[in-house]
């Protein structure tokens, strides 16, 4: 019997509840080699991946299928999801022009960035219920250039209605993946703590005028056990220390998870505790409670999906690991090596 991960929040009379999901789609590039860089050429019909229309759309499709098993699972479709590893916008409007999708209201938001490989981080929004303010790429630097790797894509939304900028019920979305560890971990960890101080920054800068409500994720590409993370407290809490304390993952490697795909938010968005320094120092799954004045308190909660068909058996260790959609040089049809990671939040009136 399959077990259902996802865990049902209380939410407070009248308050609103947001779900945010976070998505490294692993290679999701289109099937047309238009640009110069080795990776679209290698992903192309006539590249040595043989990525044809055919196998993109079979991705494509899967990739809309996980957005409704989520609805099935939790009555709603994800109102917010950010991706990692995008070609471009081309592949998002055939995601939500090509596939089930296109019945719905979901918009997309993509820049180009400055990565070598060509892939970009975006993120798709519905916006029956969100209403998008502002957005931009920002760009990690070192030594006064821009590095040539993913930007983080900042989105500010209010719920769909009549409230201004100013109000309290606007928030921002940060997207990241950060630099990977090729070449080594120690040689690549400069790189990552550059990403890190980039989107603490951000964080500091959004709150400065006034947006306190935060969220963000995304491939951070290394686990929460790092002491660089720490750098983002207490603008940013994460959210999923529990679920790394019980060693769960978002991907798996040598038969073991590991969870690298974080959600921090800020603490209007949680209760207190507000520190993270430590593992036990944060739970990633807080209680209702009330504040100062006994108003609702918001809450939040991450959970990993573990949707079944982007799921296959381990042959090589126990049990099962995600669904990728190549093995090496064999395409074996799935649409990631991450699973999804999901934030519910609930905002008070």
């Amino acid at each position: 019997m399959r077990t259902l991960l996802f865990i049902w929040l209380f939410v407070a009379p009248g308050a609103d509840t947001l779900q945010v999901m976070f998505w490294n789609v692993e290679n999701f590039f289109d099937w047309r080699n238009d640009s110069t860089t080795v990776s679209d050429m290698e992903f192309s019909a006539a590249g040595e991946r043989h990525w044809t229309w055919k196998r993109f759309q079979a991705k494509a499709n899967a990739f809309a299928k996980a957005l409704f098993w989520v609805e099935t699972e939790t009555g709603r479709l994800p109102d917010i999801i950010g991706l990692e590893e995008v070609e471009n916008a081309f592949v998002l409007r055939q995601v939500l022009q090509k596939t089930a999708l296109r019945k719905l209201d979901y918009k997309y938001v993509h820049y180009d960035s400055p990565d070598r490989r060509g892939i970009d981080v975006a993120l798709l929004y519905r916006s029956s219920r969100l209403e998008l303010l502002d957005s931009k790429p920002c760009h990690l630097y070192a030594a006064d250039s821009v590095m040539a790797t993913r930007d983080i894509l900042l989105c500010v939304f209010k719920r769909a209605g009549p409230l201004v900028m100013t109000d309290p019920l606007s928030f921002a979305v940060l997207v990241n993946h950060h630099p990977s560890k090729y070449g080594g971990a120690a040689e690549s960890e400069p790189r990552r703590r550059i990403a890190v101080e980039r989107l603490r920054f951000l964080a500091d800068s959004l709150a400065a005028i006034g947006i306190d409500r935060i969220i963000a994720g995304g491939d951070f590409n290394d686990t929460p056990d790092n002491p660089v993370f720490r750098r983002l407290e207490p603008t940013l809490v994460p959210m999923h220390m529990d679920l790394y304390r019980r060693g769960l993952g978002t991907i798996k490697y040598d038969g073991k998870w590991d969870l690298i795909d974080h959600i921090y938010v800020s603490p209007a968005l949680v209760v207190a505790p507000t520190s993270a320094s430590t593992l036990d120092s944060f739970s990633g799954d807080v209680d209702r409670q009330t504040d100062k004045a006994g108003a609702p308190s918001a809450r939040a909660r991450m959970q990993i999906l573990r949707i079944p068909f982007l799921l296959t058996r381990d042959t090589v260790h126990s049990g099962e690991k995600p669904l990728r959609t190549y093995t090496g040089p064999r395409h074996t049809g799935g649409v990631s090596d991450h699973l999804p990671v999901l934030l519910e939040v609930s905002l008070p009136p």
